[in-house]
């Protein structure tokens, strides 16, 4: 079975064997400007992500940067990224190379509302106040 394509034509052993230079060649013009642009928070992340992998360490890396931009010397590592409230859990794959780690992490959820209270609505006016 032929591998599956998971960034721009390439497959996931291309990626991960590609070289800095190549991809910034295959990223859009946006994340190329903030890799160039190289921020003290990016380049002490990338120090980190560096740290670990030769360390062997297997714990998640903690962070608030959620502009970086995803490389592909990440796959398969585990970050923390902060969503304003709390750190949520990511583990990076191949299909996620070239966005940025805020992208998978959102920072909103879903509002449930429950029944209304007493004089909440016009509506609920004639509810029962039990």
């Amino acid at each position: 079975m032929p591998e599956r394509v998971v960034f721009r034509g390439k497959t996931a052993s291309e990626v991960e064997g590609i070289n800095m230079q190549d991809f910034t060649k295959l990223i859009k013009a946006r994340a190329r400007r903030y890799l160039k642009k190289n921020s003290l928070q990016y380049r002490s992340l990338n120090e980190k992500v560096e740290r670990y992998k030769k360390g062997g360490i297997d714990k998640p890396i903690k962070t608030q940067t959620r502009e970086a931009v995803i490389l592909p010397s990440w796959i398969n590592m585990k970050f923390e990224v902060y969503n304003g409230k709390e750190f949520i859990q990511l583990v990076i794959a191949p299909n996620m190379i070239g966005r940025r780690l805020g992208e998978f992490v959102y920072t909103t959820k879903r509002v449930q509302h429950s029944a209304p209270g007493i004089r909440a609505t016009r509506g609920s006016k004639f509810l029962a106040q039990k």
